[in-house]
């Protein structure tokens, strides 16, 4: 194992137990997961609390609040879904990631998380239906919400110290979605990103205060792995990206990003190697200022497809508006 994981597992290790010494106690925070009929894949932490304190809500949530947890890594989770029970346990960062049995209908759903010394949670479901031939995938940062990734500051600042409430949402993009989903009823929508679980509550509020449809957050979890010192955010959206073909094969996906990163490289890949897969990639194309925050060099005006499409129809546009004037007499939606 990596020495900075080692490091890591043993400064939980001591945290935790000096905590529980304390009188913390464990609390399951559930995540959306999804799934089909007869199985589903349940997200979860379980973290150490002070006790019912800490679920006072606050007016004002600063972004900094959400990486001050300490994980149990290592204890039994129970996971219900109607009368199938699974167990599994945390990993070392106090996470819950497995794909479980249960009886599911299509629409959403949910499975009751327990732990010893916690209270039961519950994490909602979306169990896609079996005919469903459409989806959407989003990037989050600068795709649904101004972040100004990758740039290091801006990032931190937006991250650790900003307000949730003082976030902005792009214009346009949450009308965009809805339409989308009118137009391909059940149509389920999976926000893909390289962001931190910490700060899933977060997104979740953000997403809903904005009016964008309900679906699983796809995150992953910062700091060193068994072997290396972080975890790869490219990776992580490829390989989530193979997983949902693998899991969804009859499902077309309207792949939705923005040209500051690198979602353009990874939307194209992936409709190479899936053709089958890909409805269409969607664009936000960044303005020449948002480019520069974004750490990324403004190509020219009116470009619409800096990279390869795989064959796939490519669009782009500064908003929600602009993408839907581009979509809505297509076959894609």
């Amino acid at each position: 194992m990596h020495r900075a994981a080692v490091v890591e597992d043993a400064l939980h290790e001591i945290v935790e137990r000096r905590l529980r010494q304390r009188g913390w106690r464990p609390v399951i925070t559930a995540y959306t997961g999804y799934g089909a009929p007869g199985w589903a894949r349940v997200m979860a932490r379980v973290v150490l609390t002070r006790g019912a304190t800490s679920h006072k809500r606050l007016e004002k949530v600063r972004g900094w609040r959400s990486f001050m947890s300490s994980p149990v890594s290592n204890t039994i989770v129970r996971i219900q879904i109607g009368d199938t029970v699974t167990e599994t346990r945390t990993d070392r960062s106090g996470y819950v990631d497995c794909r479980v049995k249960g009886d599911l209908e299509p629409g959403w759903a949910k499975a009751r998380l327990s732990t010893d010394g916690a209270q039961p949670a519950d994490a909602p479901i979306r169990v896609v239906d079996p005919a469903c031939r459409f989806g959407l995938i989003s990037d989050i940062d600068d795709t649904v919400m101004v972040t100004a990734l990758p740039r290091p500051l801006l990032a931190a600042w937006n991250t650790f110290v900003l307000d949730e409430h003082a976030r902005m949402a792009v214009p346009g993009m949450a009308v965009l979605y809805e339409r989308l989903i009118t137009a391909n009823a059940g149509a389920p929508v999976f926000y893909l990103s390289t962001g931190a679980w910490n700060v899933a509550p977060t997104l979740t509020r953000f997403l809903s205060r904005h009016l964008y449809p309900a679906g699983p957050l796809l995150l992953t979890d910062w700091g060193p792995t068994p072997d290396r010192w972080f975890r790869s955010g490219q990776e992580h959206k490829r390989s989530t990206l193979r997983r949902l073909a693998t899991e969804f094969p009859q499902i077309r996906w309207l792949l939705i990003g923005d040209d500051g990163q690198h979602d353009q490289e990874i939307y194209s890949e992936f409709a190479h190697a899936h053709p089958d897969n890909v409805a269409a990639v969607a664009i936000r194309r960044l303005s020449p200022t948002q480019s520069v925050l974004a750490g990324a060099i403004p190509g020219p005006a009116g470009t619409a497809e800096a990279v390869g499409s795989g064959g796939k129809t490519w669009f782009s546009a500064p908003d929600g508006a602009g993408l839907w004037s581009l979509l809505r007499d297509t076959d894609v939606v």
